[in-house]
């Protein structure tokens, strides 16, 4: 018989941010490129956005999750550390995919900016036409 694993491992992705996320057994420490969470990310709304999955499935503190992010700015990486946790909590107990899923916490947000067009303003918006 094979031991369960005591680590559980998911990428999450938002913007161009990628966050590989790793869970294990413990006692609540969040730890972000080396980084306690709360030192990395400035504001609030990134702190709380990580939050969410561990909130609404109620594991707030049994965890330890290292996270390595990297790509984009500090709320991507939030979202993209998000979709990690979630997907990592699913792995460690499917059941847990029927409170994350109504959520939208297991779907990707692959909303990017989209880019600028040559010869105008901007991605859609265009220079002011005079007919005379």
């Amino acid at each position: 018989m094979v031991a369960p694993p005591q680590r559980w491992y998911a990428t999450g992705k938002r913007k161009t941010a990628i966050a590989r996320v790793y869970l294990a057994l413990g006692d609540g420490a969040i730890v972000v490129n080396g980084r306690k969470a709360e030192e990395y990310f400035g504001t609030e709304s990134a702190k709380r956005m990580l939050m969410v999955p561990l909130e609404v499935t109620k594991m707030v503190g049994r965890f330890d999750i290292t996270i390595n992010a990297t790509g984009g700015g500090p709320h991507g990486q939030a979202g993209a550390i998000r979709h990690g946790i979630s997907r990592a909590l699913q792995i460690y107990d499917p059941e847990l995919r029927k409170v994350l899923k109504p959520l939208g916490l297991l779907t990707r947000d692959a909303r990017v900016k989209e880019r600028k067009k040559y010869g105008q303003r901007g991605a859609r918006a265009r220079f002011q036409f005079s007919k005379r």
